[in-house]
């Protein structure tokens, strides 16, 4: 590690394909590639087999159709896709970068060459339509499933479509992006820069006022994955290109620590504010890291559900408004997918521990039950209800449905889904010039290539309290290991010798020693019962077991009201699961992790009366 004035410089390890041009400023720690990390059997597995399974299935000619119909080439004779990806949804050919960076992610950690050529063969394909956009009368380096006249209408303030062209802009910059870095395809760098390209001349054009005008309409990460270029590339015009779509309206009151979401479409600012961490990473200009920091804290602390998501019917309400929000629509898959991107971004400044308590609680909580666990394709829920009775399987207001589908749905929680369940592995283990980090507890496998070195961890975490890290190879660093703000009590020993360390829940342990190969590392984290109370309300709450929030098992037969909790009723059936017994509404419940509650109605937040039981 380096340091360029007051701000720290991390240079990335090794094992990627494709290395960054430049270092990153005011980074203290850093996540490890995704090539050195690969999970073992367990629970995560089962998710990524399923998400793997449906991109090895999919039909490349079907999503390459909007693609060539919109560049007037050839179809080959292809079905068209229906839901969001139809011939005439308006943002059409989003889902496509989100699967490009599927494909990408599961070469990166799985090494799986079908994957990696179907990425390689796609972008071929939509190098001819980019190729073909002199015939299609669309601008050098224009690459889209809809017209470029799309784009005059939103600069003149008269689209009325409800497109949303540049968050589809986004989409494929971000596919091609991975497909580069992860695969070292030049097919897809040249694409890539020809698009950005094609986006830097046509907003420099713009002056400032018609620039944030436009910002209005939603854009996805434009100035996150124009910043990556820059990082990728070291070519200062993406960096410029990247900072027009900074949005003032939003970006202002956040760097003021000021809570103006109310009212806001949750998943159309989340990736600003992801921008944001970027550029600061990028220029050292510290406002931005405000930004990202107080958009953070005020979602995390303020508009979160227990369970880690944000937002109802797709929108932040008042600050700390949780109880009044408990409906079918609740928490948006895509908001808690960049909520934990988020997250990432702001640990690599400030890697502390309060940053992994969040990531753990939205992608166990959330983003693991939002796969339905009985489709061999790994399709979603678009919402996560949190309605007293709510059922997963809750398609979007525009289009409706249930869980998705193959051909038919094209939602953008499918595609942050593709996503999310191809990386489970990318922010368990991280590292510093002296340190490896532990953030979560999940079967897996680290080959840390700078030195030498594997971690090996086993566990039945969140059923079991206890995970061992197995280390192969020798070398001497410190072992920070994440111990829960809830986890009073932690031990950790090496060769089933307890070490006196400081392990303050919500902090990093740090264990120093000179590892040897079959060094051993058991880590305690005692689990309790504990409350979640809604912020504006604190008799109803949700119940958590150690990290693991439980919900209640209803059958067919949900209830329409927040049934009464008699909380020193709960008792554990056993220590080989997550069963719990209760007593509500003077009925006899089970409950049990809310992430595996398929195909019955269930309930989240409870009203609850007296006091838990003691340990």
């Amino acid at each position: 590690m380096a340091l360029i004035g007051s701000l720290a410089v991390l240079t990335p390890v090794g094992a990627v394909v494709v290395p960054p041009a430049r270092d990153e400023t005011g980074v203290s720690a850093s996540l490890f590639d995704l090539s050195q990390v690969q999970l073992t059997d367990s629970r995560w597995t089962d998710n990524q087999d399923r998400t793997l399974s449906y991109l090895k299935f999919v039909d490349l000619e079907r999503l390459l159709y909007v693609f060539r119909a919109n560049h007037k080439i050839s179809t080959n004779g292809a079905t068209s896709n229906g839901g969001w990806d139809e011939p005439t949804f308006p943002f059409r050919s989003h889902m496509q970068g989100h699967i490009l960076t599927a494909w990408a992610q599961c070469w990166a950690t799985l090494r799986d060459t079908e994957c990696r050529d179907r990425a390689t063969y796609f972008v071929e394909e939509l190098a001819k339509c980019q190729e073909n956009n002199g015939n299609a009368g669309f601008s050098d380096g224009y690459l889209s499933g809809f017209p470029e006249s799309e784009f005059d209408a939103l600069e003149a303030g008269q689209l009325s479509s409800g497109n949303v062209p540049y968050y589809v802009i986004h989409k494929t910059m971000a596919g091609l992006l991975d497909v580069w870095r992860h695969i070292g395809d030049d097919n897809a760098k040249n694409v890539l820069l020809s698009l950005a390209g094609w986006v830097d001349q046509r907003t420099g054009k713009l002056d400032g006022n018609q620039m944030q005008s436009m910002l209005n309409t939603e854009f996805g990460g434009m100035n996150d994955v124009l910043a990556d270029i820059y990082y990728w590339t070291g070519e200062e015009q993406w960096l410029t290109t990247a900072q027009r779509f900074d949005h003032a309206s939003i970006f202002d009151p956040l760097a003021a620590n000021q809570d103006k979401l109310n009212g806001l479409h949750a998943n159309t600012n989340v990736p600003k504010w992801i921008g944001a961490a970027r550029e600061y990473k990028q220029t050292g200009d510290s406002k931005y890291l405000d930004i990202a920091k107080n958009a953070w804290d005020i979602t995390v602390n303020h508009h979160s559900y227990a369970i880690g998501g944000n937002s109802q019917a797709e929108h932040f309400h008042e600050s700390d408004a949780i109880s009044e929000w408990l409906t079918k629509d609740t928490a948006e898959g895509c908001n808690t997918y960049n909520m934990l991107k988020l997250t990432r971004e702001l640990w690599a400044v400030d890697p502390s521990a309060n940053y992994f308590d969040f990531y753990e609680r939205a992608l166990l909580n959330h983003m693991l039950g939002q796969q339905n666990p009985e489709d061999d394709h790994g399709h979603i829920t678009y919402f996560t209800p949190l309605n007293p009775g709510g059922l997963r399987g809750v398609g979007p207001a525009w289009g409706g449905g249930t869980w998705s589908t193959d051909y038919d749905s094209f939602w953008c929680c499918q595609g942050t889904g593709v996503e999310t369940n191809t990386k489970l592995m990318d922010s368990i283990y991280g590292y510093d010039s002296d340190s490896l980090y532990v953030n979560l507890f999940t079967p897996s496998e680290l080959t840390w290539e700078d030195r030498n070195v594997t971690i090996t961890q086993t566990t039945d975490y969140p059923v079991s309290d206890t995970t061992t890290l197995t280390v192969g190879g020798s070398d001497s660093f410190d072992m920070k290991i994440r111990i829960p703000s809830w986890a009073s009590g932690a031990t950790i020993s090496i060769n089933d010798e307890e070490q006196s360390v400081d392990a303050e829940p919500g902090s990093y342990a740090t264990v120093s020693h000179d590892w040897q190969s079959g060094d051993k590392v058991t880590v305690k984290l005692p689990m309790s019962l504990r409350l979640v109370p809604a912020n504006d309300n604190e008799s109803i709450a949700a119940v958590a077991y150690g990290p693991t929030v439980l919900s209640g098992d209803y059958g067919d037969n949900g209830p329409s009201n927040n049934p009464t909790l008699t909380l020193d009723s709960l008792k554990r059936k056993d220590d080989s699961s997550l069963e719990f017994t209760g007593n509500a509404d003077g009925g006899d419940v089970t409950l049990g992790p809310f992430y595996e509650a398929q195909g019955y109605h269930y309930v989240v937040y409870w009203s609850v009366s007296g006091s838990l039981p003691s340990a």
